[in-house]
């Protein structure tokens, strides 16, 4: 297991390691002038598995993009960051990014979103359930340039709608895929593009998000824990993400793709009454988790590629350990 001043190292390191690939890839654009550059025509782009694209959609054009992916919880990370034993859970699921290009500088979408929870105690869901809806605007700031030091930017709205199942459960928990209530998302996108030394382009993305959620009323079993018989609600914390991601071109169809990501999640609050008419009044406490998600992409054209990958939550404090295998295709029309 790991150590409370292990964790704190690994944090550490994650930083420095990030800071001197970008250091780096700063001083080697400038070496990359001595080499033929590679066009940013020639480089076709499925995008990475986490960190969603800065640039919106040219007017009139549609994008789809459907994710299948198996989380599975494997360990959970303590309050001092040390790993213990959990029941493992593979929750199967998919969502599905419908994108639409109302201008050229603004593009709006719903992300609907299908789960499953196969359990290795208790009950697998019943079947198939539908997830929370989220529905999102984005309009974009800035625009790239090549030979000009200004990424494409953007800023996302995002509302997720309570459609999922998330109380009532009985004796099928498993059957809990939503939150119950109403989230709301602000969040900045960036993208910028290196040439690297042998001329072939590292596409980047830096992305800050911030979400804060509504009460969930509650009744009976669900998502938070509570028992049958429960009356009350779930004023569920805010959370904050940062994704910085890294995509190398290959060749024109072949790209490889990283992202390290980061989310602080304030504490939860269950408010109520059992059954018999006891109080209850609990926290989860906050939470933090560090992931990284390797992937390869393989792009047929410029506007169809698909990518296959991982994302793993290395490191974390009073949260789920999970590996989540992930398959995407991204369809441009």
């Amino acid at each position: 297991m790991k150590s409370p001043g292990s964790i704190r190292w690994l944090r550490l390191a994650a930083g420095f390691i990030v800071l001197l690939m970008a250091a780096r890839i700063f001083a080697m654009e400038s070496e990359a002038t001595a080499v033929e550059r590679q066009s940013l025509d020639d480089a076709w782009w499925t995008g990475p598995i986490v960190a969603a694209g800065a640039g919106t959609l040219p007017q009139g054009h549609a994008l789809i993009e459907p994710y299948l992916y198996d989380a599975i919880r494997y360990r959970r990370f303590d309050n001092d960051g040390n790993t213990q034993d959990v029941d493992r859970v593979h929750s199967y699921g998919s969502l599905t990014y419908l994108l639409y290009g109302v201008t050229d500088d603004f593009t709006i979408g719903a992300i609907p979103v299908f789960g499953f929870n196969d359990v290795s105690t208790g009950r697998d869901s019943s079947g198939i359930q539908v997830g929370d809806v989220t529905v999102q605007a984005q309009y974009r700031l800035s625009q790239f340039r090549e030979g000009r030091r200004i990424p494409t930017t953007s800023l996302v709205l995002q509302e997720t709608l309570p459609t999922g199942k998330y109380d009532r459960l009985g004796d099928r928990p498993s059957d809990g895929v939503g939150s119950g209530a109403y989230t709301t998302t602000i969040a900045l996108y960036s993208q910028y593009y290196f040439w690297m030394p042998n001329g072939r382009i590292l596409r980047t993305r830096l992305n800050f998000a911030y979400a804060f959620s509504g009460d969930a009323s509650i009744e009976d079993v669900s998502v938070y824990g509570t028992d049958a018989g429960f009356r009350g609600d779930a004023q569920p914390g805010d959370v904050f993400t940062v994704n910085s991601a890294w995509e190398y071109s290959i060749t024109r169809n072949w790209v490889f793709a990283l992202d390290f990501i980061y989310q602080h999640d304030d504490t939860t609050r269950v408010t109520g009454t059992t059954a018999t008419g006891g109080p209850v009044d609990y926290e989860s406490g906050s939470a933090w988790r560090f992931g990284i998600a390797p992937a390869i992409e393989y792009n047929w054209n410029s506007r169809v590629g698909i990518i296959v990958g991982a994302r793993w939550f290395a490191a974390g404090e009073n949260t789920a350990a999970t590996v989540t295998p992930v398959v995407a295709v991204n369809m441009v029309y």
